[in-house]
């Protein structure tokens, strides 16, 4: 099966910004990925709403609860990115091409302490910090950056 045969995977993703306008980033344990940092996503299963899924990864990335978030803005649309020649066929179980994405900002109302690598089994990220919005894109693994750049400017006015 070719690339263009494959369709993109669903996936809700979540920028979470702190009082001080800083967003998480967590650093990905995955081999593919390790060293580069991302914000909470992941799969939306069938059926499931967009802000519901969204919310699920949130939580079982990063242990932060719908009480700890105040939902800011939603996505106006999806975002899609295709894997790197060498990964398609190999991750997802080779059933996607790529993602698209549907992007949430929300404002953290918690405390550091709220925050729960472990809260997933097993983990997703080894390591956790606030960053600049800017320093996003250089962050993320490069075959995402576009991506990041376009959440950047759809959610830049309200961050």
């Amino acid at each position: 099966m070719s690339r263009e045969d494959l369709p993109y995977r669903p996936c809700a993703g979540f920028m979470l910004v702190n009082a001080a306008g800083h967003v998480f980033v967590g650093q990905r344990i995955d081999p593919t990925a390790h060293g580069y940092w991302q914000m909470p996503q992941g799969g939306i299963d069938p059926g499931e709403d967009l802000r519901a899924a969204a919310l699920r990864e949130l939580h079982e990335e990063i242990g932060v609860g719908p009480d700890k978030v105040e939902l800011i803005a939603g996505p106006s649309r999806p975002l899609r990115y295709d894997l790197p020649d060498e990964l398609v066929g190999k991750v997802w179980k080779g059933k996607y091409r790529g993602q698209e994405q549907y992007w949430f900002l929300g404002r953290f109302l918690g405390e550091n302490a709220d925050i729960d690598l472990e809260a997933h089994d097993p983990p997703e990220f080894n390591a956790w910090r606030w960053v600049e919005p800017a320093l996003l894109p250089e962050l993320i693994i490069p075959f995402k950056r576009a991506t990041y750049e376009e959440v950047l400017q759809e959610f830049r006015d309200f961050i």
